[in-house]
């Protein structure tokens, strides 16, 4: 940092980004990281960068991205779960940063669950 001016763009950047970890309405999209150690080591860090670089680009104000802990599943790491508004869940197992970026796209945006990237796919169990 050179100077007072850059400290202020800088916490204007971060402040136009809080809302992505910010639950403002029961309307919003959740979308929550595994961060637990397995999902760390198993590559978490990279998808929840892209899942918030993603939706801050988008600008979609309705999505809430978090992390938490373990999600129990250690074997599937990382592990991204998309909570809805009516209370519908979707987890995605095996996830990556390319990955995030279509499920932004297909499931965030247009509303359609990337099903070969979900627990439920057989592809995503062998």
């Amino acid at each position: 940092m050179k100077s007072l001016e850059e400290l202020r763009a800088i916490r204007e950047r971060v402040k136009s980004n809080v809302h992505l970890r910010k639950e403002d309405s029961p309307d919003n999209i959740r979308v929550v990281v595994g961060m637990a150690t397995c999902g760390i080591a198993a590559g978490a860090r990279p998808v929840l960068a892209a899942f918030t670089d993603e939706v801050a680009k988008r600008g979609l104000e309705n999505v809430m991205v978090t992390q938490t802990g373990c999600i129990g599943i250690c074997q599937y790491e990382p592990v991204v779960e998309v909570f809805e508004p009516d209370g519908k869940k979707t987890t995605y197992v095996k996830m990556t940063a390319d990955k995030a970026a279509r499920v932004v796209t297909e499931h965030l945006v247009n509303g359609k669950v990337v099903e070969e990237y979900t627990i439920g796919s057989i592809s995503n169990l062998k």
